[in-house]
């Protein structure tokens, strides 16, 4: 009897594998569709609390006009100021790239002087070739993403639309106890996706100040479009910090040919990062926010494998939604505390 408990639970445990596997590839291969219904849900529920203030002084279509336009502007901004970031960037690794190549075969010599013949082919691959293709790649990633904005933007209207009838729905009799579970999810998901973003933003306005005051103070060139890319990319936890501080640091090995120089913007710049992501935000976040940072690293690196740069941006949101259902029932309760970034309680 026992024997047949335990082979009934591993294929019950074989089927939710196959499941998932089969689900994750449905997301990727229909990322087209999918995608832009998950960013559109996550801007509804951002921009609805708006929707809804201005729905009560003015007709329904005036307030949803209104309400699309401060977002497509928001939006805008944000790409507006990234693309200037990194071709700031890009301008200036152009025109200095006589002196970055330098700098490698510099590098690449005094390797291979130490016995490290490995340089070469690392100079070969990492060259001033690569740091401009990057950066074009970064451009055309930006650029690229007009086509989707465009189609998440027609989801986001045609959302807006109905968010009232279905509430109304989910609230009625006939919808029972599972819509009103579906409903009280749903508020629940939408507000902490809104204290996430106030969070984040608050928390990218001051890494951007703290490193372009820092840069400037360092005497780095670019020091406030530095501020600006760090702004823009905190707002991909880990991997955009890494990239806001990676790059000023190589840009501070060839303006100041000082290795030395290089570790000290490297070391600062970590420590506004740290202090910021670490010590500030957790305590403006809150447990309600609270998640395993393991959990955070392994939703932005899966989603951006799987959506790309929309998915490292709303990955975290996604695995805050699914705790935050997980939490409505019972017998998922345990997987939301397990993933949250809170202590157990003591007895």
């Amino acid at each position: 009897m026992e024997q047949r408990v335990m082979g009934q639970r591993g294929v019950a445990v074989m089927i939710g594998i196959t499941t998932a596997i089969l689900a994750a590839a449905a997301l990727q291969l229909a990322s087209g569709i999918f995608a832009p219904v998950a960013f559109a849900l996550f801007i509804m529920a951002l921009v609805w609390p708006l929707q809804k203030s201005l729905q009560r002084v003015l007709p329904q279509l005036l307030a949803l006009f209104i309400t699309l336009a401060v977002t497509i502007v928001v939006l805008l901004g944000l790409v507006s100021l990234t693309v200037w970031g990194f071709g700031r960037a890009a301008q200036w690794l152009i025109a200095n790239a006589a002196r970055f190549q330098t700098l490698y075969m510099q590098g690449a010599g005094w390797l291979e002087g130490h016995g490290l013949y490995a340089a070469g082919t690392f100079v070969e691959t990492f060259n001033v070739g690569w740091l401009i293709r990057f950066f074009q790649g970064v451009a055309a990633r930006v650029n690229g993403m007009l086509g989707f904005s465009v189609v998440t933007a027609i989801f986001v209207m045609l959302g807006l639309l109905e968010v009232d009838v279905m509430r109304r729905k989910l609230a009625g009799a006939e919808a029972g106890e599972a819509g009103h579970s579906l409903l009280r999810a749903s508020e629940e998901i939408a507000r902490k996706f809104r204290r996430y973003m106030v969070v984040r933003t608050a928390m990218s306005f001051f890494t951007g100040l703290a490193i372009w005051a820092f840069a400037a103070t360092a005497g780095l060139d670019l020091a406030f479009a530095w501020g600006v890319i760090a702004f823009v990319m905190n707002y991909i936890p880990f991997i955009g910090p890494l990239v806001a501080t990676l790059l000023p640091t190589l840009f501070a090995v060839v303006q100041f040919e000082s290795w030395q120089m290089a570790v000290a913007v490297f070391a600062g710049m970590n420590v506004i990062q740290f202090f910021s992501g670490s010590y500030i935000e957790p305590r403006i976040a809150g447990k309600a926010l609270a998640m395993s940072p393991f959990i955070v690293l392994l939703s932005v690196f899966f989603w951006a494998f799987m959506w790309g740069l929309p998915g490292a941006f709303i990955g975290v949101p996604l695995v805050i939604a699914a705790l935050v259902v997980c939490d409505q029932h019972d017998s998922s309760r345990w997987v939301a505390r397990l993933l949250s970034g809170q202590a157990p309680a003591k007895d």
